[in-house]
């Protein structure tokens, strides 16, 4: 009978304890956070390490899985990607960038204790939805009745006038008084052509 329970206990331990962690809802434990200097390092998922990025390391959770991490102490929540293994020390269950942790407020404690939860669905706030229709504008110009203009285009046309007018007047009196001035001296030389032969 002792023998029968002993196993019994055995076989609950072994499938309470080997649960996969990201069956849970959420797990409460300690977040550290990687240090500086392994910035430019690989992950286990091949990624580089960088100091600013939302990344996290966890044990079970498959690379490029969403975690929201939550600081119960002051209510700040941060969401990072799954890119790296980790934590292996005993007691801590999500190993945080500097970044990460730096929007938690931990970096001044270095480990903290967090309540871990899987991301189904990211709301951007800034996406814009399919069901928002734009309004259709219609741009149409402010025109004056057609006796009011404005000062300026009048002051622009008597512009425009005054400097077409004087190259017309110009042009056509400087011709006409060259040619009536070249059949002058034609008429002239004609005439005294003609009355030279006359007087001898």
């Amino acid at each position: 009978m002792c023998i029968k329970n002993k196993i019994a206990l055995v076989a609950i331990f072994f499938t309470i304890g080997f649960t996969p962690l990201q069956s849970q809802e959420q797990q409460q434990g300690k977040a550290s956070f990687y240090a500086k200097r392994f910035a430019g390092r690989r992950t286990a998922s091949g990624e580089r390490m960088h100091n600013d990025s939302l990344t996290c390391a966890h044990r079970t959770y498959p690379f490029g899985t969403m975690l929201r991490v939550l600081n119960p102490v002051n209510g700040k929540s941060v969401i990072v990607r799954v890119t790296d293994r980790g934590p292996f020390v005993r007691g801590r269950i999500i190993d945080l960038s500097w970044r990460a942790a730096k929007e938690l407020d931990i970096i001044s404690k270095g480990v903290a204790v967090v309540v871990v939860s899987k991301v189904n669905s990211i709301i951007v706030p800034y996406l814009p939805s399919d069901e928002i229709e734009i309004p259709q504008l219609e741009l149409e110009t402010n025109e004056a009745p057609m006796g009011i203009n404005p000062y300026w285009q009048d002051m622009k046309k008597d512009l425009q006038e005054s400097r077409q007018v004087p190259q017309k007047n110009n042009s056509p009196k400087t011709s006409t008084v060259a040619s009536t001035s070249k059949q002058s001296n034609v008429s002239a030389s004609k005439s005294s052509n003609v009355s030279a032969p006359s007087e001898r």
